[in-house]
């Protein structure tokens, strides 16, 4: 296994130049998928990477259920640090597998208890709840639907409403609640990848922007909306749902609003910053996603040789 092995636990860092760059200027859809990707194959990576550790740290302790060949001397010799290492990998993953099962529970009941809210309203793509609080969001289900209060309505002005829903179905046409959903989860298995979830967080908003500005036509009416909606309205219910006027950097996304539309490059130029950025941190993937192949790879051979028949 070798030293590599531990590489897929710090190698996240290299994603933190593309993180910001990559939201500042590759287009909003672009980025996400970019971030997305990035995010979840090096959770993925270092999740593995804490689980082949676990497997050698459970080898050494006594009355594990393991073959007696998974402690031997040999086995032991060809894994760095073992005793160290391995040991720490057996509380570190328990956290990672619980912290992730939490996250994906709130989801799912964030996701019940909107659509409880939602009983007994009409069956219509767009459910207007009679609330004072002003708030918008995409629920994602069997039946896509902009939810929205009163509050909300009463704040903005007819055309604004056109942006709001605009926004809003463009979340639900994107799917960004997944994007949201796996970045999340992807923060909690590496905490090294909260930037990315922030990223992801601002360019899921940012290409429901751009989507609602395309489809009303008016980009100042979109950031108009957007300002208002900021000011006054809570967000969504939870962080992997979208909402119009979602926490965060809301004065960028009105600058961005107000300037041109974003190039539809996929993949920006290799000399420019960002270029370097994405180049650097798809390196940093690839070297992840090789390190753990190969330390899974030459643990199960070592285990197997030390498995008798």
């Amino acid at each position: 296994m070798g030293v590599f092995v531990f590489l897929p636990l710090v190698l996240p860092l290299s994603a933190w130049p593309m993180a910001r760059l990559a939201e500042q200027h590759l287009h909003p859809r672009a980025a996400t998928w970019l971030l997305t990707a990035v995010a979840v194959v090096l959770a993925v990576c270092s999740t593995l990477c804490l689980a082949l550790l676990m497997v050698v740290g459970t080898a050494q302790l006594p009355g594990n259920p393991l073959p007696d060949g998974w402690s031997d001397p040999e086995v032991r010799e060809a894994v760095p640090y073992d005793e160290v290492a391995g040991k720490a990998a057996i509380p570190a993953l328990i956290v990672v597998l619980a912290s992730c099962g939490r996250a994906a529970w709130r989801h799912h009941r964030v996701r019940r208890r909107a659509n409880q809210a939602l009983a007994g309203l009409p069956a219509r793509s767009v459910a207007i709840l009679p609330d004072d609080i002003p708030y918008a969001y995409a629920l994602p289900g069997k039946r896509d639907r902009v939810v929205t209060t009163t509050g909300m309505l009463q704040v903005l002005t007819g055309p604004e409403r056109r942006a709001l829903f605009a926004h809003e179905r463009a979340h639900l046409v994107g799917h960004h609640h997944r994007f949201l959903l796996a970045v999340q989860l992807a923060a909690r298995a590496n905490p090294f990848l909260r930037p990315l979830r922030t990223a992801v967080a601002y360019t899921t908003e940012r290409w429901a922007d751009e989507d609602a500005a395309a489809r009303v036509g008016n980009r100042r009416l979109v950031a108009r909306a957007v300002g208002k909606a900021a000011l006054v309205s809570r967000g969504a219910p939870g962080v992997t749902l979208a909402g119009f006027a979602a926490p965060g950097p809301v004065p960028r996304r009105v600058a961005a609003l107000l300037g041109p539309a974003p190039s539809a490059r996929n993949w920006p130029p290799v000399f420019t910053a960002v270029g370097l950025a994405a180049w650097g941190a798809a390196a940093g993937t690839t070297a992840s996603a090789l390190s753990s192949a190969n330390a899974a790879v030459s643990l199960f051979f070592i285990l197997k040789a030390a498995t008798p028949l």
